[in-house]
């Protein structure tokens, strides 16, 4: 999937819209270097930039960056980090927002629109709008705005999920003999839920690295989002591939986790 990674951002970077034009050739001083720049990536191949690009992955090399003129490690590790901190942070806050939520609409005997009517407005509000409104009315930061992005998607699905599993037979033979719902939670319902909860564990990581690069360039935080939001600009292949296949392997690892969680239930 890696490898299907790499050779897809190649391919869309190169058949981009407006990939073999430059800002520097509106100005006079720059326009004749940058028309021979141009002219010398046009005479290259698909199968050449292929070629280069996977050679250099496989040597360890993954390029220098055409915008700043430097290693692309060297762009990556401190942005990394960033990047790193708001996912795990907003990941984090995420989960503990949609498992309350969840866990006392869940309780009732009906659904209650008091809780499905924000899960559904966040849905429906797109993660850059959520971001613009937060700098409008100077209030939140990205890490709020990433966490109720994911926690309307998270909260849809453990309502649905905890609400099946207060109506399953045992669990009403339990509560009608008087067991507390705290151990219910614990002994029951929660260990039955486990696969579940790996699998949305997986598609949250998913759904933050998207939502990643709108958040990060409107509140300018200088990570990853931001770094491939310039590059996309400046047409900075090696920095969009190495942004791109760290992304693909971190949905890889969450995917793989989700899996082994998963089988290890079943075991």
């Amino acid at each position: 999937m890696i490898l299907l990674v790499m050779v897809g951002t190649t391919l869309l970077v190169r058949f981009a819209p407006g990939y073999l034009s430059d800002a520097r050739e509106m100005d006079a001083r720059y326009a004749a270097v940058a028309r021979a720049e141009l002219s010398a990536e046009a005479s290259h191949s698909i199968t050449q930039m292929l070629r280069a690009e996977l050679g250099g992955w496989m040597r360890g090399d993954s390029g220098v960056s055409r915008e700043f003129n430097v290693p692309v490690w060297v762009l990556i590790r401190p942005r990394l980090a960033v990047s790193g901190r708001l996912l795990l942070r907003g990941i984090a806050l995420a989960w503990a927002l949609a498992l309350c939520a969840s866990l006392l609409s869940s309780a009732g005997r009906r659904p209650s629109l008091l809780w499905q009517a924000p899960a559904a407005i966040l849905l429906a509000v797109p993660a850059a709008a959520l971001a613009t409104l937060c700098l409008l009315v100077n209030s939140g930061g990205p890490v709020l705005v990433m966490a109720l992005l994911l926690a309307a998607r998270d909260f849809k699905f453990l309502h649905r999920a905890l609400r099946n599993a207060w109506l399953d037979p045992h669990v009403l033979q339990a509560r009608a003999q008087g067991v507390r719902p705290r151990h219910l939670l614990r002994a029951h319902i929660l260990p039955a839920l486990l696969p579940q909860l790996g699998a949305l564990a997986s598609l949250s990581i998913v759904t933050a690295l998207s939502a990643l690069v709108p958040i990060e360039v409107i509140f300018n935080v200088p990570g990853l989002g931001e770094l491939a939001w310039n590059a996309a600009i400046n047409r900075d292949l090696p920095v969009l591939l190495a942004v791109t296949m760290i992304m693909a392997v971190g949905v890889t690892c969450a995917s793989f986790g989700s899996h082994r969680t998963t089988a290890w239930r079943e075991a």
